[in-house]
């Protein structure tokens, strides 16, 4: 069993107070529950929901139910394999979330390593459960993959060997699979500032052009940290047809706060 390290901390961990934040979080992100079946990768933020919450909930009103999330999230613990796949039970104040084992087996394994320990406590795929849970009970499984420092080409092989394991299990089993890339943008920074970078940054990832993205985070210095999960979803996508992103919300924690002298950007995309 994984079980949530950030429950009471990234959000809330008494079940029905969970379920309180989550509804507050889908009223205050100005979006309303409108499924779009051509949606095949998103990116949603991992802070807390206190400030991160609307940006996500925004995204998630928007999915639509699939049998398998493929959630990327990235490593700020840097323990266990740079690119790490879980099979165990997922636990969170809403319940148990099961892992599609059949997918993880079809991965292969030189690549994308079996590797608990680097999810042991990493917060940015437990984060995005409960909103799923929030919307779909248990009628899905997940595939939680981490990855950490990689550099363009193995984002590249990652992402193409994901599509091919999507296709595959389009194919063979009939299961729909929409991914979900965990990231936050810009971190402690003036608001005006964050909101030019990141708008930066923002629009190759709607483009889908991944050299600029990978060439505008690095030249602005953008503290983007789900950059490769949110790049492996991207080369991911594009394989699997999608032609554009779209800004569903962006938000800073200044807009929560208050303070503007130093913000963490918060992007909500789709991509189909």
């Amino acid at each position: 069993m994984r079980r949530a390290v950030v429950a009471g901390a990234f959000y809330e961990a008494d079940k029905r107070k969970l379920e309180e934040q989550l509804r507050d979080c889908f009223a205050g992100s100005g979006t309303s529950r409108e499924e779009n079946e051509s949606i095949i990768g998103g990116v949603v933020p991992h802070a807390g929901y206190l400030y991160s919450g609307n940006v996500a909930a925004s995204v998630y009103a928007k999915l639509p139910p699939a049998d398998i999330f493929v959630i990327l999230g990235t490593d700020h613990q840097s323990t266990g394999s740079p690119i790490a796949v879980s099979k165990e039970t997922w636990v969170t104040p809403l319940g148990d979330v099961e892992v599609d084992e059949a997918f993880v087996d079809d991965l292969p394994g030189a690549i994308i390593e079996l590797d608990e320990t680097a999810h042991r406590y990493e917060h940015s795929i437990e984060v995005q459960l409960p909103f799923l849970q929030f919307l779909f009970g248990t009628k899905f499984l997940i595939v939680p993959v981490g990855i950490g420092s990689i550099d363009e080409g193995m984002a590249k092989e990652i992402g193409e060997v994901l599509a091919d394991t999507i296709a595959k299990t389009k194919i063979k089993r009939d299961k729909k699979v929409v991914m979900l890339a965990s990231s936050d943008f810009t971190h402690y920074e003036a608001d005006e500032i964050a909101r030019e970078k990141d708008g930066y940054v923002i629009d190759s990832i709607i483009e889908l052009d991944v050299p600029k993205f990978y060439k505008r985070v690095y030249e602005r210095n953008v503290t983007v940290c789900g950059v490769n999960p949110v790049a492996v979803m991207m080369i991911a996508a594009k394989k699997l047809g999608a032609k554009e992103g779209k800004v569903v919300k962006y938000a800073t924690s200044g807009d929560i706060t208050g303070d503007r002298s130093s913000v963490v950007g918060y992007g909500g995309i789709v991509v189909t």
